[in-house]
């Protein structure tokens, strides 16, 4: 068979569905990639993929430049005739599922976060749920990533509740992200890692940090990843150290004791929380869909509330009063829920089942 990606990134697909990928490649089926090109395409290519660049503004809301994607989507699957496609993200899902009803081609959508301005009720928010309401009329599945996801694609009556199932996120690869003995050093470092955006909870890390390393000898903050506009002065914030966007985060996780993660963001599945706990490292996030699945409150880490420093502050300041052995513990018990919950395989076996193939 020839199974297409439909992604807004390389990076997504390459980092979070590449072993499913692989499977298919290993089983002789085709592999099509369908993103924006990366630095990643080559490894894909080389691995055996085929190939085709598209242009995919992902926050912005310009009807031309949406036009073009639709219509590039629908003239890429009509001359390609995969069997299936598999869309990721919002307008590759809504595109990408409108050209498979035109071309009657069994379209498989994974929902990886509503985005704000979906969740948040308005006239954007109505246009979104009509798109895709339109979109997915003759969808095969739709994966959802958290339980608030499912609701929200039955409460507006988007497609039946029998085509809606559940994922533990995008997963994690427990074997790329091994434990990784916790550090022991007198230097206590937290990481966030995540595009740099307020939504994400940046704000409320860099006032902790601040306040943080006032208060305390012996602690750093790092900031992992590509900022907003709004926010290229971090790389000169004295608070923190920037490393800017990490390729392989596990380099940096391995070095950190903690990772904190204050989104109030409309998250599917937030990956570096399961990245974190794979390798052993307690993680502290706010209890907001996509976040809260993955953290178990004092027994991997701790839930921060949304856009509170202090309460921020309040958990660090906790954490830094446990001892290693303590900290240490707690990731150690992130380790074994990623294992039991989010293995990446009960990903693949899924997709297998719906891609027909098991």
């Amino acid at each position: 068979m020839k199974i297409a990606f439909l992604g807004n990134t390389d990076f997504s697909i390459y980092n979070y569905r590449f072993e499913l990928v692989q499977r298919l490649l290993n089983e002789k089926h085709e592999v099509l990639i369908v993103t924006p090109k990366g630095d990643l395409v080559k490894k894909m290519v080389d691995a055996g993929c085929k190939y085709i660049d598209i242009k995919v503004d992902q926050h912005g809301l310009n009807p031309f430049h949406d036009l073009k994607l639709k219509n590039n989507i629908y003239r890429i699957l009509k001359k390609e005739r995969p069997d299936y496609v598999c869309g990721y993200t919002i307008k590759p899902n809504i595109y990408g599922a409108w050209a498979c009803k035109k071309l009657n081609i069994k379209f498989i959508a994974n929902i990886t976060g509503l985005g704000t301005a979906a969740e948040n009720p308005g006239l954007v928010q109505k246009i979104i749920v009509k798109l895709y309401k339109i979109a997915f009329r003759n969808v095969k599945r739709v994966f959802c990533q958290n339980e608030e996801n499912r609701v929200f694609f039955i409460n507006y009556n988007i497609v039946n509740e029998d085509k809606l199932s559940l994922l533990p996120g995008s997963g994690v690869n427990l074997e790329r992200f091994k434990l990784i003995p916790y550090p022991n050093s007198e230097t206590t470092r937290f990481v966030f890692v995540s595009r740099i955006r307020k939504d994400k909870g940046i704000d409320e890390y860099i006032t902790a940090a601040r306040h943080i390393n006032e208060k305390y000898k012996n602690t750093e903050f790092h900031v992992c990843g590509v900022c907003d506009d709004e926010y290229k002065w971090i790389s000169n914030e004295k608070s923190v150290i920037y490393h800017g966007m990490v390729s392989h985060i596990e380099d940096v996780l391995k070095d950190m004791n903690c990772l904190i993660f204050p989104s109030y963001y409309a998250e599917g599945m937030a990956n570096v929380l399961l990245e974190a706990s794979a390798i052993g490292r307690p993680i502290m996030t706010t209890n907001r869909p996509g976040c809260k699945e993955t953290i178990e409150d004092g027994y991997n880490g701790f839930i921060i509330n949304e856009k509170d420093s202090n309460n921020l502050i309040e958990k660090i300041e906790y954490f830094l009063s446990l001892s290693t052995e303590e900290q240490c513990q707690l990731g150690l018990n992130g380790r074994a829920k990623v294992e039991n919950e989010f293995n990446r395989q009960i990903i693949i076996d899924k997709y297998l089942r719906e891609l027909e193939l098991l």
